[in-house]
């Protein structure tokens, strides 16, 4: 994969929140697809309780609307057995993880970004565990190899806290209203079936270099 910090027309910005049903599809799938096309990720995870609230939803839209809900999660099975990606539909939703968040926001420049934010989503979306509990994070990232509590300690600090904070607000300011939502350059697409399409452009920009 393309590493260069300077290259923009071979990387995608990818802003998530482990709380999102169809974030949890694009995460499942943009590793391998972004590899295929020797594209950079850029993780940006962001909190997408802060971004309803600017637009006057105390919650996910999924949940205020009981119709658009129900249909989200049929939706979510025939998703799911297209891609081959096992689903669990979590017994709280969405559920809080911002413990979590806070590790991704930490680890977003680190080899293990990737396996974080996998693992994590598999165990909201295939496990049903509370992956906003500090215990279920650090068991996650004892299993990954990761040294838990110097990295929860450091997720923890007030600095970190802050990135994360001022990576949501950076979120509302780029005009994003949902997740997953990808940045190709300035271009926005939004939605897990825009995940291919972000990528498309990211090749229609280096065909033009």
């Amino acid at each position: 994969m393309n590493d260069d910090p300077g290259s923009t027309a071979r990387a995608i910005e990818f802003w998530f929140d482990f709380g999102s049903n169809y974030s949890y599809l694009s995460m499942m799938r943009i590793e391998a697809l972004a590899a295929a096309r020797n594209v950079k990720i850029v993780w940006r995870p962001f909190l997408l309780g802060p971004v309803f609230r600017q637009l006057g939803f105390e919650n996910s839209p999924f949940v205020l609307q009981k119709e658009k809900g129900a249909y989200v999660w049929k939706d979510m099975e025939r998703q799911c057995g297209k891609y081959g990606i096992a689903l669990t539909r979590p017994s709280t939703f969405p559920r809080a993880a911002l413990l979590a968040m806070r590790v991704a926001v930490l680890g977003a420049n680190e080899p293990w970004i990737g396996d974080w934010c996998r693992k994590i989503m598999q165990l909201n979306f295939v496990d049903d565990r509370e992956i906003g509990s500090i215990d279920v994070v650090r068991d996650a990232l004892d299993s990954l190899g990761l040294p838990a509590q110097n990295l929860i300690d450091a997720a923890q600090s007030d600095a970190n806290k802050l990135s994360l904070r001022e990576q949501t607000e950076q979120a509302v300011n780029k005009g994003i209203f949902g997740a997953p939502t990808f940045f190709v350059g300035g271009e926005m697409f939004w939605g897990n079936d825009r995940l291919e399409d972000a990528l498309d452009y990211c090749d229609a920009i280096a065909a033009r270099q």
